[in-house]
């Protein structure tokens, strides 16, 4: 294998610290959770697209109907799990909200189990249990902050949901799929559901300021396109465990993040509560992995 550029660590070290932003940019941006939604899929597939159609025009144009409609399903579901866990950044904390969106690894092995009748094994189901205890210990103390703390969790419960059905589609088609075609396709879906939503609910597009219009940019670039592609790019000088794994720093940065720019302290219930749930996710991704390696 020829030694990259850079260093497989450091890449991945970019692309945590990348995705980490992605809150901070979200609560600096004064606007809608829908447009922000829609700004920062737009702006990406907007980048995204000259490549694709330069790299990728044969493949997309030889695609199955079959497949075709299993891509717009995963941009469905990828724009319902930006728009509920953007807004969820309205009502709860960071670390919340971030921890719990994080939770998709663990409602993905749900999926296999109940839906593709794949059997969980016990480190997958600890971990598991593990993560619903640590929700219920956010929950616990988000209760005495009032009911719209709660109905932010819930969001971005429900974000990690979304991102789970998008994830079991992408399983399937990114067998067929170039990750540049794919991507393109998805981020156009969902930037096109979420631009008809916010026409539907009567969303401005216009008239923010210009550090919003700088935040929606700064999304699209830096935890959308640099982020979620040093992931990708990773995965080709390490093992998916170790990048999985590393993933989990996106809570941690953000937090940090979120206590140095927006002073943001976690409560002592958020502390316990997501160090519970990450350790169930760590356990759960790497079971994962190593039931991949097994069927392999």
């Amino acid at each position: 294998m020829v030694e990259p550029a850079v260093k497989p660590y450091l890449g991945l070290l970019i692309g945590v610290i990348a995705v980490s932003f992605a809150s901070i940019f979200i609560r600096l941006a004064e606007a809608p959770s829908l447009v922000i939604a829609a700004y920062r899929l737009t702006i990406a597939s907007l980048i995204l697209t000259p490549s694709a159609l330069r790299r990728s025009r044969g493949e997309l144009g030889s695609m199955e109907g079959k497949d075709i409609l299993l891509a717009l399903a995963a941009g469905l579901f990828l724009g319902l799990h930006f728009a509920s866990w953007i807004t969820s950044l309205e009502h709860t904390s960071v670390a919340s909200s971030v921890v719990f969106v994080s939770t998709h690894p663990l409602f993905v092995g749900l999926a296999s189990h109940f839906l593709l009748r794949e059997r969980l094994s016990r480190p997958m189901w600890a971990g598991i249990a593990l993560s619903v205890l640590g929700g219920m210990v956010i929950g616990l103390g988000d209760m005495a902050l009032g009911p719209g703390e709660l109905w932010g969790d819930l969001l971005a419960i429900i974000g990690a949901v979304m991102m789970a059905a998008y994830l079991l589609i992408g399983r399937r088609l990114r067998a067929k799929l170039s990750l540049l075609s794919y991507i393109v396709l998805v981020y156009w879906t969902a930037a096109a559901m979420l631009i008809v939503l916010c026409l539907a609910t009567g969303q401005s597009f216009t008239g923010y300021s210009s550090q919003t219009y700088l935040m929606f940019v700064l999304l699209a670039l830096v935890p959308q396109i640099v982020g979620h592609s040093s992931f990708n790019w990773a995965l080709k000088y390490l093992s998916a465990s170790f990048v999985a794994v590393s993933v989990l720093g996106e809570p941690v940065g953000a937090t940090v993040l979120a206590y140095l720019i927006l002073g943001e302290v976690p409560t002592i219930f958020k502390a316990i509560g997501g160090a519970l749930i990450l350790v169930g996710i760590y356990i759960s991704s790497r079971e994962e992995e190593v039931r991949g390696e097994a069927i392999c």
